[in-house]
This record gives C-alpha cells, sequence and structure tokens, in this order.
C-alpha cells in the first residue's frame, strides 16, 4: 500500500487488504499519540481479539450484550475474550478488568496479544480455576485483572496456541 501524501485527499482506501488497513491504522495512532490527541492505542483490540479467537477456535460469538463471556465452543463451554496490543510506548501484560469472576460465567479466558501492527503475538487460554488463582481484585473498580506474568505462563493449566 503506498502511503498517503500530506495535504492531499486520502486514497481510495476499498481495495486496499486488511492487514494493510490495520497497518496504516497503527502508523496513524502512533502520530496521533505523539501529537498528544490521544493517550491509549488499544481501541480496536477487543473486536479483532473476538473474532480471532472465535475463528481460531471454532467458536461462535456470542451476542453484543452478552455478559460474562464472548464466545460459545459447539459443546457450550463459554469463553471470555481479553486482549492487549503492545507499543513501543506501553510493553505492560495485563489485561482488561474481568466483572463477576467468582461468579464463574465463563469456562476459559482467552489472552491474546497483538504486536503493535495487529499481527496476533499469542493467544493463551486458562481454564476459570487458574484465572482465580492468578487475577487479582482491585478494590477501586470491583474487578479482577490477570496480567502474562512468569508466573502464569508457568502454570501447567494454561495453554499456549501457536
Amino acid at each position: 500500500m503506498e502511503p498517503i501524501p500530506c495535504g492531499m485527499e486520502p486514497a481510495d482506501l476499498s481495495a486496499a487488504s486488511v492487514r494493510d488497513l490495520l497497518a496504516l491504522f497503527a502508523r496513524v495512532m502512533r502520530e496521533l499519540r505523539t501529537r498528544g490527541l490521544v493517550r491509549s492505542a488499544n481501541n480496536p483490540v477487543a473486536d479483532l481479539a473476538e473474532s480471532y479467537v472465535a475463528e481460531r477456535l471454532g467458536l461462535t460469538l456470542a451476542g453484543m450484550v452478552t455478559a460474562g463471556y464472548d464466545a460459545l465452543g459447539p459443546d457450550g463451554t463459554r469463553y471470555q475474550v481479553k486482549a492487549r496490543r503492545l507499543t513501543p510506548a506501553n510493553r505492560a501484560r495485563q489485561f482488561g478488568f474481568i466483572r463477576n469472576l467468582p461468579a464463574q460465567e465463563f469456562d476459559y479466558l482467552a489472552l491474546v496479544t497483538f504486536a503493535e501492527d495487529f499481527e496476533v503475538a499469542s493467544l493463551h487460554l486458562l481454564p476459570h480455576a487458574t484465572v482465580l488463582r492468578h487475577a487479582r481484585y482491585v478494590e477501586h473498580v470491583n474487578a479482577w485483572r490477570v496480567s502474562l506474568t512468569k508466573t502464569v505462563l508457568a502454570d501447567a493449566q494454561v495453554r499456549r496456541f501457536e
């Protein structure tokens, strides 16, 4: 894909591949952050992760307002999906908050890590009991957070997909 020249009308992007569009988005977000116009670089990470996990694991995405899980396996297994996009400005491997963790609204937590250009860097699958062992409660938001620490990665119940 050719770069869009400054000061000119944007090129017609309708023929661009999805990969090219996401790479362009990464460049735009970096520039917006450099200019101080955005503080986060994590939009549309969640939706991309859910679609990726559903395709990779053969799942069906749940409805947009389904609480507690994002996708269903053919056998009814419930999957919650969390994602993180790593950038040079933020290499943290902590994922979004999980509400109502003790209620076991999901059977597996899928953690997707993206590189800055939205290439999938990793997919890890954690059973609910494993999430309970490793997640940390954050009182001021009344939710739990899990990070891909060395301890989590070393847990025998954590499965990594290549």
